[in-house]
């Protein structure tokens, strides 16, 4: 049951994301600041998605 609901909120934490976050706008000012400050982001975006997956996996 513990895992289902990790599940769950892991799906919504995704939906909230897409829905907040204006996908090409994004990736176009990434473009602009340079391939180095979009390397750093998607590890740190990474990072945070590895962070929480292992908080609900407990």
């Amino acid at each position: 049951m513990k895992k289902h609901i990790s599940i769950i909120y892991i799906g919504i934490i995704f939906a909230s994301l897409l829905v907040l976050l204006p996908g090409c706008e994004f990736i176009g000012d990434v473009f602009k600041a340079g391939i180095w400050v979009g390397i750093i982001i998607i590890i740190a975006v990474i990072a945070v998605i590895a962070f929480i997956v292992k908080m609900f996996k407990d």
